[in-house]
């Protein structure tokens, strides 16, 4: 009777060579769904800026041209600075907003702490209001001071109150609350718990808290816009944004000869710098992608 169960089960869970089929299929698909958009961009970057105009976009060039990455590249000296400035930022910001926010999160994990859910609304409070556009500058110009150095690129992100909830959530179902008192009658401290203890069981969470970080940093260009002054500092997509702004200003300015304006990279410009600004970002991911789903899915899912 037993293996009968079994049997029925093991039946039930079987996938069948039609829909193992379908299955992949599917996945192929929603694939290619991704794939063919970076592709298209791709190819659109290293292609003539006047068959581009006359075609349109296209998945294979009409006529190979590489004038938009020689044109964004003329000032090479400052695209490297600006790529080291953004990875110098995103690498500390990430790290020490994780590890911000996996101290946050952790005490709210715990129901032996009392004023956990005083904090929790303190945190989830600052979802719904905002001082304002300018209070927030005026902190960090005016009280702080930081405005013009690095941090002002790394501090204002240190902290997000949905990923403090996430990040709280997962260690509630992750670490157990009998695992901690048992470290506490041990001897061990809160410090020694949380890195000993709480980090190593929450891998996947701060993996994926990690890669939320790494992206906000990376992609972010409105801390340069609304605080840089010096080039020096400068990040990557600001640097591009600046450059795609140029271009504009110089297809659209009368004073130029038309003969002029048309040579100039514009829609190959725009995919070029596409290319550029997201190649670290592709080739980090695949690091996080084992940790993302399950870190993903328990912190959002289980309550």
């Amino acid at each position: 009777m037993e293996n009968a169960v079994r049997k029925k089960k093991f039946d039930f869970n079987r996938i069948s060579l039609p829909s193992n089929i379908i299955i992949n299929v599917i996945f192929i698909l929603v694939i290619l769904l991704f794939l063919l958009p970076l592709l298209l961009v791709v190819m659109v970057s290293i292609s003539s800026e006047k068959t581009i105009l006359t075609n349109g976009y296209q998945y294979w060039p009409a006529q190979f041209d590489i004038s938009a990455y020689e044109f964004i590249f003329k000032s090479g000296k400052d695209i490297l600075n600006a790529y080291g400035t953004s990875i110098i930022v995103t690498g500390i910001g990430s790290v020490a907003a994780t590890l911000i926010i996996a101290l946050y999160a952790y005490p709210l994990s715990r129901s032996s702490f009392a004023p956990r859910n005083k904090f929790a609304f303190f945190a989830f409070f600052t979802t719904i209001f905002g001082g304002g556009l300018v209070p927030w500058v005026f902190i960090y110009s005016q009280l702080f001071k930081i405005d013009g150095t690095l941090w002002i690129l790394i501090v204002p992100y240190l902290m997000n109150a949905w990923w403090v909830i996430i990040m709280r959530t997962f260690m509630k179902s992750s670490v157990p609350d009998e695992l901690i008192e048992a470290a506490r009658i041990d001897g061990a401290g809160e410090f020694r718990i949380f890195f000993q203890i709480v980090i190593p069981l929450c891998k996947a969470g701060l993996a994926t808290i990690f890669l939320f970080c790494l992206l906000r940093f990376w992609n972010d260009y409105y801390l340069a816009l609304i605080f840089v002054k010096d080039h020096h500092l400068y990040t990557i997509q600001y640097y591009m944004f600046q450059m795609l702004s140029n271009i504009s200003y110089l297809t659209s300015n009368s004073n130029i000869p038309a003969e002029a304006r048309r040579n100039l990279p514009s829609e190959t410009a725009r995919m070029a710098i596409a290319v550029i600004a997201v190649g670290p970002v592709i080739f980090a991911y695949p690091f996080f992608q084992r940790y993302f789903v399950s870190g993903l899915t328990i912190g959002a899912v289980k309550g």
